[in-house]
């Protein structure tokens, strides 16, 4: 498929413009594997792990009023996995050392995760992805009553006085 390919060239063109890049992984949000340039790693298990963790971040974001999910970053004792959004449809996930420069991972990853959307649109074409037999989401304040409660949020109470006064206690 055209689709892979170009992604796939993508992904090696991101590896030559930062440098201490280990690994590069674009999959769909459902976790499978478009294309991938990650030696040493199971490029399936990556994608299944990327894909679990950017529902535990849409979670978060989504709890928290933050927006959309544009992007995760995870640093460990020997480097850094990155994680950009590449439309609704796609995410891109980067490995890199731990002497990477992060402001040129983040550069390139958001300039990568964008060119990646923009071939994963042209090549797949409306009404495919995760959730394409659902409507659009609309777009707006978040409704007020519990039972309308977008997912992730918690409801809010209001302290209120307690129904009969208490008891003084003894002693005291």
């Amino acid at each position: 498929m055209a689709v892979e390919t170009d992604v796939l060239d993508e992904l090696r063109r991101l590896r030559t413009r930062v440098p201490r890049l280990a690994g590069s992984l674009a999959a769909t949000v459902d976790g499978l594997v478009l294309a991938h340039d990650v030696p040493d790693t199971e490029p399936e298990g990556l994608a299944a792990l990327t894909a679990a963790a950017l529902g535990v971040a849409y979670r978060v974001t989504d709890a928290t009023a933050r927006g959309e999910f544009r992007e995760l970053l995870v640093r460990g004792t020997r480097g850094y996995v990155a994680t950009y959004a590449a439309g609704s449809t796609a995410v891109l996930t980067l490995l890199a050392d731990d002497r990477v420069n992060v402001g040129r991972l983040h550069l390139e990853g958001r300039r990568s995760g964008a060119r990646i959307a923009d071939l994963v649109a042209t090549g797949a074409g409306p009404g495919v992805g995760r959730h394409a037999d659902r409507a659009a989401p609309e777009r707006g304040p978040a409704p007020a009553s519990d039972a309308d409660r977008r997912i992730g949020t918690l409801p809010v109470r209001a302290p209120q006085r307690p129904a009969h006064r208490p008891r003084p206690q003894a002693g005291g």
